[in-house]
Order: structure tokens, then C-alpha cells, then sequence
């Protein structure tokens, strides 16, 4: 409210141009913040809706560019991957349903057989179904990451240990080996040779949370389940639905020529 204040009192100065990336995540006063930074100048925002992960994340890019103050803002969205296989972004497509019905999926131009593992473990056999899935990461070239709910760190560190299975955590310990335990609301921006995703509840934000777990694989995928998988879909883009993945929205002055 103060920075808000002090903008209509004695006009902050605009810098020429923003880059924003996850800008998902981010809240109303947050965006206010950075509109008011480039009320004359333009801005690049980027981000994913269908990785929203706090609990303020925008429910739509008109929604997040009214509260920038780019209204009139063009909207491109890149919705081809280069990095995930294909078999994992189908995969992780099937969460849209449970975070924001009416998005669109994304397309990846990779196929690699193999790329995404389903691992059943019902019952009590999570722990044996996730350190077998380690041991496995372990003899493959590259690095290899758990990704789990924040909660559910410090049990299955324990789990690893028990085992018999080196790792670090990551923002607790100094990285260092092949694996990593990662808490999902820091896996953003990682990128793993192997991912190894651990299920939590069905919640909507952690499904966005899974979605953003197996987006951080470049080679191969496993994932852990309690129940056995629906057949996989590809979800279709409904008339009208909000554009979902890496949504790149150049803002500029209006007489200013287009983007390239």
C-alpha cells in the first residue's frame, strides 16, 4: 500500500522493459508491484497456468494482465515442448481435469520408448516399489531426482537411508552424489537426467504440483501409484479454452512495432 502510495504521489519512474517468468505464481499486489514499474515501458511474461503452485496463483492471463495494467497485452502461446518426452507431457496432460478444467495441452515433438515408468504400489508398498525405482536411477547415467510433497521429505529420507541408498536433500544439504530428494515447491527451474515422483493427495494444487514434477525430466520418468492409472488420454482443447502451457505474452507500448 505504501509503494502504491508513493506511485500517485510522485509517479514512479517506468523501466524500459520487465521479464517475468512463473509469472503464474504470482499475486495480485505482486503484479501491481511490477506494473507499476513499467507503466510506460513494456514487459515479457511468461509462465504455465497449469503450474500454479501457491495458493494465489491466477486462474486465468487476463486476469493476471488486468492486474499488470496491460490490458490491451497480446497473448502468443508456445504450446510445443522441446525437453520433456512425449509420453510424459500426455501423462502429466491428464492432471488438467483436476486443476483447471478447460485448459489446453500441451504438445512435445520427443518420443522416447520407455520415457515414463508406471510403478503400482498399493498398500504398504510404497517404500519397496520407491527405493527399487532408486536403485534403479542409481545405475543409469545422469542425474536422478525424487520429487515429493514438501511433508513427505524427512519420511522418505529416512526410507532412502534404511536402504542403503546415498542422496541429498536438496535446501537442506549440500548437493553432492547422483540423487537428489527434492520438496516439489522448490523443483521449479530443475531439470533431472531421471525424475521419480511420489504421490501425495489429490488436491488440486498438488496435482499442479505433479504437473510441475514431471515437467522437470529431460530422459526418463517414474511414477510411484497407490492405484492403478486410467487409460491414458489425450485431453482436447475445448472451444474457447484458456491457453495452458508457457504462455509467453509480449507486452508492449502500442506504438512500438511488433515482437519478433
Amino acid at each position: 500500500l505504501i509503494d502504491e502510495a508513493r506511485d500517485l504521489i510522485t509517479r514512479m519512474p517506468s523501466l524500459a522493459h520487465v521479464v517475468v517468468d512463473e509469472a503464474q505464481d504470482l499475486s495480485p499486489m505482486e503484479c501491481r508491484a511490477l506494473g507499476r514499474r513499467c507503466a510506460t515501458g513494456s514487459a515479457t511474461v511468461l509462465g504455465d497456468i497449469a503450474q500454479g503452485t501457491t495458493p494465489w496463483a491466477t486462474a486465468s492471463w487476463r486476469e493476471l494482465l488486468t492486474n499488470l495494467g496491460k490490458e490491451d497485452a497480446r497473448l502468443r502461446v508456445l504450446d510445443t515442448g522441446y525437453r520433456v518426452p512425449r509420453q510424459i507431457l500426455d501423462f502429466a496432460s491428464q492432471l488438467l481435469g483436476h486443476i483447471a478444467p478447460g485448459l489446453a495441452p500441451a504438445r512435445s515433438v520427443r518420443q522416447e520408448a520407455g520415457s515414463l515408468v508406471i510403478i503400482p504400489a498399493p498398500g504398504d508398498s510404497m517404500a519397496g516399489a520407491l527405493t527399487a525405482a532408486c536403485a534403479d536411477a542409481l545405475k543409469q547415467p545422469g542425474s536422478a531426482a525424487v520429487i515429493a510433497a514438501d511433508d513427505q521429505v524427512a519420511d522418505i529420507s529416512a526410507i532412502l537411508l534404511r536402504a542403503g541408498l546415498p542422496h541429498s536433500v536438496l535446501d537442506a544439504d549440500a548437493a553432492a552424489g547422483q540423487l537428489t530428494l527434492v520438496p516439489v515447491t522448490i523443483a521449479k527451474g530443475l531439470e533431472f537426467d531421471q525424475v521419480i515422483g511420489v504421490p501425495a493427495d489429490r488436491a488440486a494444487r498438488r496435482a499442479a504440483a505433479r504437473a510441475t514434477a514431471l515437467s522437470r525430466v529431460l530422459l526418463h520418468s517414474g511414477v510411484c501409484r497407490r492405484r492403478e492409472p486410467p487409460a491414458p488420454s489425450r485431453p482436447r482443447r475445448a472451444a474457447g479454452a484458456e491457453p495452458s502451457r508457457a504462455a509467453r505474452m509480449p507486452i508492449r507500448p502500442r506504438a512500438e512495432p511488433p515482437a519478433c
